[in-house]
This record gives C-alpha cells, sequence and structure tokens, in this order.
C-alpha cells in the first residue's frame, strides 16, 4: 500500500529537495498547513525528558507520573491534587513558554500567500506566532479554555488569572478548594476544554473556525494547492494526514508535502504528488527561509 521516500540531511539530495519545496510554496494558488505536535517538539516543547522532570518531579516522585502526555490521565484523588496538576502544565505550556522558532520561520515564508492552518495542538503556538487568526482552526482546544465538564451548555471561559493564581497558591500539590473553579450555570466542577471524549465543548468561535476552514477549502480546493503537513503522526491521522492524503488523490494539481523526524510513508496513489522529508521540522524550516 504505502512508499516511501527518505531525505536525510545535510545531503546534496536534501538541498536539491529544499529547493523544490521553496519552488512550491512560491508558486502555489494556496497552502493548508497542517501542525501536529512534532512541530512543538522541534521547538523544544517536549512532554517528557529533562523539561518533564524539570518542571514536575514533586508529581513524578509522589503519583510516579512519567511524562507530561500521561500525567493529563491521572486519576487523581480530589479536584484540588487535578487542579495543582492541571494548572502547572498550563501555565508552562500556554503562559509561560515563548514563541517557538519553527513557528516564527513557518510564517516568515507564508504570510504573504493564501494560507489556512489546521492543527490539532492546544499550546496556542500559532496564535503567539502571529499567524493570522481567520485563517487558523484548532480542532482539540485550548490549554487557555475551560468548559463544564457535563457539559450543559456549549460555551468556553478563558482561565489564565485562576491558573496563576493555583500555581501561586498550591501547597503539596493541592490548589486550594476555594480556587477549584465550577460551572457557572449548574456547579458542576470544570473541565479542560480538550477533545479527549464526547464532552468536549465546541463552542461558537470553533464553529466559526470550521466554517472559515470549509470555506477556504471549497475556494482553492481545485486550484495549485500545496497540502504541507508538519509534525502529524497518528494519534488524530482522521483530522489532518488522512484527509490531506485524500485532497491530494482527487486534486492531481496539489502538492502533498510532508516534514516529520519520524518515518513518513505516503500512499502510491499520491507518491508523485508528494515530497516526504524526513528530518527536524525546525532545522528544515530554517534552511527555507535562508
Amino acid at each position: 500500500m504505502f512508499s516511501q521516500t527518505m531525505i536525510e540531511k545535510y545531503t546534496q539530495n536534501f538541498l536539491e529537495i529544499v529547493e523544490k519545496l521553496r519552488g512550491l510554496i512560491d508558486r502555489s494558488d494556496a497552502i493548508l498547513i497542517g501542525i501536529g505536535a512534532g512541530m512543538s517538539a522541534s521547538a523544544g516543547f517536549d512532554y517528557s525528558g529533562k523539561r518533564f522532570s524539570d518542571n514536575f518531579s514533586d508529581f513524578q516522585e509522589k503519583y510516579g507520573i512519567e511524562d507530561m502526555y500521561s500525567g493529563g490521565f491521572y486519576p487523581f484523588g480530589s479536584l484540588e491534587e487535578y487542579w495543582a496538576w492541571w494548572s502547572c502544565m498550563i501555565k508552562l505550556n500556554r503562559y509561560d513558554s515563548a514563541v517557538g522558532k519553527p513557528y516564527l520561520d513557518l510564517l516568515s515564508l507564508i504570510a504573504e500567500k493564501n494560507y489556512f492552518v489546521l492543527t490539532t495542538n492546544v499550546d496556542h503556538q500559532v496564535q503567539k506566532a502571529g499567524f493570522d487568526k481567520e485563517r487558523l482552526f484548532y480542532t482539540q482546544g485550548d490549554y487557555g479554555l475551560w468548559q463544564c465538564s457535563l457539559p450543559c451548555h456549549s460555551k468556553t471561559y478563558d482561565n489564565k488569572e485562576t491558573v496563576i493564581s493555583m500555581v501561586e497558591e498550591q501547597r503539596n500539590m493541592k490548589v486550594p478548594s476555594s480556587l477549584v473553579p465550577h460551572c457557572p450555570v449548574c456547579g458542576r466542577p470544570m473541565s479542560m476544554n480538550l477533545r479527549s471524549d464526547d464532552t468536549f465543548v465546541e463552542d461558537e468561535g470553533w464553529h466559526e473556525a470550521a466554517g472559515r476552514y470549509e470555506k477556504f477549502l471549497n475556494r482553492n480546493i481545485n486550484k495549485h494547492l500545496l497540502l504541507l503537513e508538519l509534525g502529524v503522526g497518528y494519534n488524530t491521522p482522521g483530522i489532518i494526514k488522512y484527509p490531506f492524503w485524500q485532497i491530494a488523490e482527487r486534486n492531481r494539481n496539489a502538492s502533498y508535502v510532508c516534514i516529520n523526524d519520524r518515518d513518513t510513508p505516503v500512499p502510491r496513489a499520491i507518491e508523485k504528488q508528494s515530497i516526504c522529508v524526513k528530518g527536524d521540522i525546525g532545522a528544515v524550516l530554517k534552511i527555507l527561509k535562508c
């Protein structure tokens, strides 16, 4: 079913491919960008290793949590403990993190183009980098938003002020009970606005962004469209990867580009339209920008 083109860094072949990518960006009528977790990892925002141990050694020691991702599913014994963990997660990954250079380099490459960004990331990096908000759809939520855990209504709430207070006032990995957030409508505990099950709230802003994404596709689906996939894995391939493949197969004027530090298989049906680069996303974008 699959073939695979692997282009290693620092070879003449790699540099030729970079030039071809530059040409595609310049000549495309539209660019649809799909951004996954690998993009933020390339920017240094790892969820494991030193960055995890530097910021969560106390949780690691007490609960045996091994990385930030798995910590999000830990069955904490109380809401005070739950929000101690999540407030530290949110503050580190949403409010304290600087803008990752790969995001800035990407913006410099496509800022003047007809582009749209589809991302499964929830760390707000695309917004921080300065991409046009009207050309952005973050499908899986945002660390900066809360929702009713039921949910009893389709609205989300900014959490920055409370999160900062939680981090400052927590003791022994518990936040004060007075800071535990509850739904202003039904009184149930709030939860993160992150898609993990069917309780995820798609609020008004989410639907507006989905509508803009659909309009972008309708306007550009049959043009010389560049499908630029950055750091997308197989946790949720149905959001970016598989739709990109399907668009490329339907539109023979489209080009599919995948940059990932892991293996980058592509269906044979779109092999001739595809460029797959196995390498660090930040390094490739830096070279493209030069």
